[in-house]
């Protein structure tokens, strides 16, 4: 994957320092470079910029209150002189704080850090908003629309994802990378071995979740997940 990124920083040296860092850096496209927010707002909002090295301390905008402002996906870097400032940073959801002078090696670790949010976090949305799965079954792949799915249950090396009005679909995979793949809280794991679909649940009895004639147990460690999701949606 490579990263559309931008660079701001009033700080003429760290701006061009930061631009050679990106340039050498194989999955980082630097989209520009600017001296101020205000200059950059226009271009990040319409080049589909992903990761923003942002710096704090900015004349007109500063980097705390141009962070609230972006895309909700544009995720964001800081570069300061200041350490004080690191606990602001993370308020708005910053991937990693950067103290001047930086180093290559910290940068690199930085951008790193974002690769690995994009791939694990970032595509999921791509789930989220087209709404199915394709998976592996008998050397084909199998589309799963996610709005037909009841549960799914770990069977050995294998998972069984089981849908309304179709067979089940078994697949090779791992329950663990499959759960990533699916938006929460919508799908939860209330069992070692079990994914539910929450708002396809009729009624939880005692211990289980039943959707109409089919239903599954919950274990010990995820009632609170359980309770959770029900207190979240239950008029008392």
């Amino acid at each position: 994957m490579v990263i559309n990124c931008a660079i701001i920083d009033d700080d003429i040296q760290a701006t061009s320092l930061l631009s050679d860092y990106v340039n050498k850096t194989g999955f980082l496209n630097l989209i520009g470079a600017y001296q101020s927010a205000i200059e950059a707002i226009k271009d990040v909002r319409e080049n589909n910029i992903n990761l923003v090295f942002l710096g704090i301390k900015m004349p007109e905008l500063s980097g705390l209150e141009f962070a609230k402002i972006l895309p909700k996906d544009t995720k964001v870097i800081f570069t300061t002189a200041h350490a004080e400032y690191a606990i602001e940073g993370y308020k708005v959801n910053a991937l990693d704080y950067l103290l001047k002078p930086i180093s290559y090696e910290d940068f690199f670790q930085a951008a790193s850090k974002a690769l690995e949010w994009f791939n694990n976090i970032g595509n999921k949305n791509t789930y989220f908003n087209d709404r199915f799965i394709f998976v592996k079954s008998d050397y084909k792949l199998v589309k799963i629309n996610l709005d037909d799915i009841i549960y799914i249950e770990g069977v050995k090396d294998y998972i069984k994802i089981v849908m309304e009005g179709k067979e089940p679909i078994l697949s090779l995979m791992n329950m663990k990378k499959l759960e990533k793949c699916l938006p929460s809280p919508e799908f939860q794991r209330i069992h070692r071995s079990y994914i539910a679909h929450m708002s396809k649940i009729e009624y939880i009895d005692r211990s289980r979740i039943v959707f109409g004639k089919e239903f599954i147990p919950i274990s010990e460690s995820y009632k609170e997940v359980v309770r959770n999701f029900l207190g979240n949606h239950t008029i008392s």
